[in-house]
């Protein structure tokens, strides 16, 4: 996602563990005992930490009031997550564009997730199996104003079996929140048909996955980030997630003293505390796959 208008993204860490609903929205197969050692990142403004701020030569997203080129106040939720595996900062590429959507072409100079994985692989042409490669992506699809599920799932499963074919074997894929509950989209017309829309893809998207887990073979894993899941209970029990504030974004409210008790940063993107919510639940799943030990 990309610009408060028309698309997604997130944002700073703190050390808050996620309640225990949080974790119950991760799904995954069985376990992997090995470590990441490496952490690849593709999608949209959710998890593009400068890429599109270098493109345009620090033009956007305007800091201030977005941080250093993230969508959202403070680091976004991969970077994040790359702390807690204990990743230095040579051990994380970021493929990530804000605006992006699940293509394999460049729209507006922004490579779609499939142009991603395709460049990618033009430098990477050996996967590593000891690495994860996170997949987030599909919002700004829908938000452009796609209804049919089927191509973007497709574009996001063609992703994950191009990857595959490499030699990656660790993904974590994480699917989308009610479109139709942002700042920006919840009072809108087409409010109620992005909400179906959202539930169209989140269930199509798990039912991609699941069989992905069952045709790649026994040694790759594909792990599920409910995002949805999360962002609901958010909304519904703001308490429980430390939050006041779930249906504004921290920039359209008269004043923004308290960013962090905010589930939005603006109409679309995340907070950091958002991010951060979003990492340690992440983080929880792998430590339960046995994928990591410990927070470090």
């Amino acid at each position: 996602m990309a610009s408060c208008q028309t698309q997604l993204q997130i944002v700073q860490p703190q050390n808050v563990s996620p309640p225990n609903s949080q974790t119950q929205r991760l799904q995954a197969a069985s376990p992997i005992p090995s470590q990441i050692n490496q952490l690849y990142v593709f999608g949209d403004s959710l998890s593009d930490s400068g890429n599109v701020f270098r493109e345009t030569e620090g033009a956007y997203p305007p800091t201030p009031p977005y941080f250093q080129g993230r969508y959202s106040n403070g680091l976004v939720w991969v970077e994040q997550l790359s702390k807690k595996l204990g990743l230095r900062t040579e051990q994380t590429e970021n493929f990530a564009y804000g605006g992006a959507t699940t293509a394999n072409y460049r729209e507006n100079g922004i490579p779609g997730v499939l142009a991603q994985v395709q460049n990618f692989i033009e430098t990477h042409p050996q996967g590593d199996p000891t690495a994860l490669y996170v997949v987030w992506v599909g919002a700004n699809d829908y938000l452009s104003g796609e209804n049919n599920s089927k191509p973007v799932v497709e574009n996001i499963t063609t992703a994950i079996n191009l990857l595959a074919k490499t030699g990656a074997e660790k993904f974590l894929v994480a699917n989308l929140p009610d479109l139709g509950r942002l700042p920006a989209t919840r009072n809108r017309a087409s409010a109620a048909a992005l909400s179906r829309t959202t539930q169209a893809h989140n269930a199509a998207l798990a039912q991609a996955l699941k069989s992905l887990n069952q045709t790649l073979g026994a040694d790759t894993q594909v792990f599920t980030l409910d995002v949805s899941g999360l962002y609901r209970d958010a909304i519904a029990s703001p308490s429980q997630f430390g939050l006041t504030n779930v249906t504004n974004g921290c920039l359209n409210t008269p004043t923004c003293t308290q960013p962090n008790e905010f589930l939005f940063w603006d109409g679309i993107h995340p907070t950091t505390r958002t991010h951060q919510i979003l990492a340690d639940t992440a983080f929880s799943l792998l430590q339960k796959a046995a994928q990591v030990s410990s927070s470090p």
